[in-house]
């Protein structure tokens, strides 16, 4: 039996760790989709690019992206569990499968995908609501940092820096950021939270140039400074030349080890 769940809520709710508890709970094959969402009045939906899935797709080994391949095919699979996560700003006026806006039902349709369920945060008993905000303006910028690695005292600074205000009143913050040393980061930030999530990915990359995965940012909030935020970025990447002085020893390291 194929289960197909819609999961829709707000910037920053908390769809994403809610999909990813649910994938992991499932013993069987399994499959995301993100969808773009609506624009309304004042409220701009974040580019998340690849950041969700790749993130999802790290932790959940043999996810599947629905976006891709034979779908009718992937879902005759016993026990196939697909989830939708949709961004949406407010409410549908009704709830479970007549709530769904047409819109959304027209793209579904197109890639062959029926919801079976579908939830939103704020409004259904079974999603936490304590993350769910309100808002009424919204602007979103986002930047693709593929192949791009990072000084880690300098992520650190600029990630704060972001986050308190410093290229304007940024209310979500959420990213995929490469280190020297193989690691990736899902760095993560609400204005409704404590503190910063910095979530290390399981893989890591090969000490060979520049890491070939996704790798990006998106921000959301008010008076938002993009070109401040790229000025500051560039200032904070490694060159080639410095990124193969780390990569260097462990190369060496590595063969050592393989030498023993």
């Amino acid at each position: 039996m194929t289960r197909t769940w819609l999961v829709s809520g707000p910037p920053g709710c908390g769809k994403s760790s809610w999909i990813l508890k649910a994938l992991k709970e499932h013993a069987g094959p399994c499959g995301y989709l993100r969808l773009a969402g609506f624009s309304d009045d004042g409220l701009m939906h974040a580019d998340d690019g690849c950041i969700d899935l790749a993130y999802l797709q790290d932790q959940v080994p043999g996810l599947r992206d629905l976006t891709k391949g034979d779908l009718a095919e992937i879902q005759i699979e016993d026990n196939f569990f697909a989830l939708i996560e949709l961004p949406a700003f407010k409410p549908p006026d009704e709830s479970g499968l007549d709530g769904i806006d047409p819109r959304v039902m027209t793209q579904l349709r197109t890639i062959k995908l029926q919801p079976d369920r579908a939830l939103h945060f704020g409004r259904d008993e079974d999603l936490p609501k304590e993350d769910t905000l309100e808002f009424t303006r919204l602007e979103a910028w986002s930047m693709g940092l593929e192949g791009c690695v990072w000084d880690p005292n300098s992520l650190s600074s600029f990630w704060f820096e972001l986050v308190n205000g410093a290229y304007g009143d940024v209310y979500r913050a959420k990213a995929l950021m490469n280190l020297p040393d193989g690691r990736s980061f899902f760095c993560n930030w609400m204005v409704s939270q404590g503190g910063s999530q910095f979530l290390p990915l399981e893989s890591v990359a090969a000490p060979d140039g520049r890491p070939k995965r996704c790798s990006r940012l998106s921000v959301q909030g008010k008076a938002l400074d993009g070109s401040g935020i790229q000025t500051t970025i560039a200032d904070c990447l490694l060159s080639d030349e410095v990124l193969e002085l780390h990569q260097e020893p462990q190369r060496q390291q590595a063969e050592l080890t393989q030498a023993l």
